[in-house]
């Protein structure tokens, strides 16, 4: 029997391993749910941009926190997989009418093989090796979309994607595209959750943890890598279809090496590891974008204006690194760690000390 806050306690190995376990949690799931679901109807465009954002870069963030925060496996390609999923729905429902919802899990499918591809270097490389190895995706895909296949993605022009739609409804704004994003990132956030539950979760943390004690105990560490792999890219790719019928126009230069530098980032800065660290990181890092590149902008461009036009362009880079500096320096565990700090304390109200 296992102590949980003031007085609950749990009787069965059901109520152990429950995500939601108490009441208070219940009762907050569901109305976190309820507003959730509620934000397309007041929001503003504005908001609701951003919720869409952080949600389609949350579906990504959980694949690549699989990978990297469970089975330890570096990557910079993240973007490149994404680029994968979001030209293979587009190019499903432009150039065959497949309908968006069948395109979807289809960009998740072929981003997961290309994953796979790109993770056979983990059977022989680790740590700044494999994080090299990883990178030639970003190379790699963008030369396979501009000069190998350019009668179905375009080339270099930008790739106009439809909308999806329902019968004779189509998904084209902003409150529209929410009714998709917003369930899709908070399903893919129990898939991710799970994951790190079960069996094979257990696993990757054994690999990232000591390969080698893990191969001693009989765990497949090559299978389990590129199992990571394969889901992290899965992930890459439902992102990448939601984003490209999200904006509609689509370029390669969408999906560029600095957007799987922030990728990784926003997985240190929220926890490696933690599935509620990685909505902490996105929305941590969105929120910083919005304050660095719209406030802050705007008032250091105000005391210096002839710095004004350049200014937008440097700031954003100069807080992201600095922030992400600080984490590694003062809280290499992330926000997670604080998440965790504040139930534990919660858990021992009113003896806290």
């Amino acid at each position: 029997m296992t102590d949980r806050p003031c007085g609950t306690h749990d009787v069965s190995y059901r109520q152990d391993t429950a995500i939601v376990r108490t009441r208070l949690q219940w009762g907050l799931l569901i109305v976190s749910l309820m507003l959730l679901s509620s934000l397309p109807f007041f929001s503003s465009d504005r908001l609701l941009h951003f919720i869409n954002l952080a949600g389609i870069t949350l579906i990504s963030i959980h694949g690549l926190n699989i990978l990297t925060g469970l089975c330890g496996q570096l990557s910079l390609g993240q973007a490149a997989f994404m680029a994968v999923g979001a030209y293979t729905s587009a190019i499903l429902t432009i150039r065959l009418g497949v309908p968006f919802w069948v395109a979807m899990p289809c960009a998740g499918l072929s981003a997961g093989i290309l994953g796979l591809i790109f993770g056979l270097p983990s059977l022989r490389l680790k740590g700044f090796y494999l994080a090299m190895a990883t990178l030639a995706a970003q190379f790699i895909i963008p030369a396979l979309i501009v000069n190998v296949f350019p009668e179905y993605t375009g080339g270099t022009s930008p790739l106009r994607v439809p909308s999806p739609k329902i019968g004779d409804f189509v998904f084209n704004t902003e409150s529209t595209m929410a009714w998709i994003i917003i369930p899709m990132a908070v399903l893919m956030t129990v898939v991710a959750k799970n994951i790190a539950r079960s069996s094979t979760g257990r696993a990757f943390v054994a690999v990232r943890d000591n390969d080698l004690a893990a191969g001693v105990t009989g765990i497949n560490i090559f299978s389990y890598k590129l199992i990571a792999f394969f889901i992290c890219a899965v992930f890459a790719g439902i992102a990448g279809s939601l984003w490209a019928h999200w904006v509609r126009v689509i370029g390669y230069e969408h999906f560029g090496i600095i957007d799987s530098i922030w990728f990784l980032a926003m997985v240190i800065v929220g926890g490696m590891g933690s599935t509620a660290g990685m909505v902490f990181g996105v929305v941590f890092l969105r929120s910083l974008d919005e304050f660095a590149t719209r406030w802050l902008t705007g008032f250091i461009g105000g005391l210096f204006p002839a710095i004004r036009l350049t200014i937008g362009a440097t700031i954003g880079p100069i807080v992201y690194g600095l922030v992400i500096m600080l984490f590694l320096i003062f809280e290499p565990r992330g926000l997670a760690h604080w998440w965790e700090m504040f139930k534990r304390s919660y858990r021992l109200r009113p003896f806290s000390y």
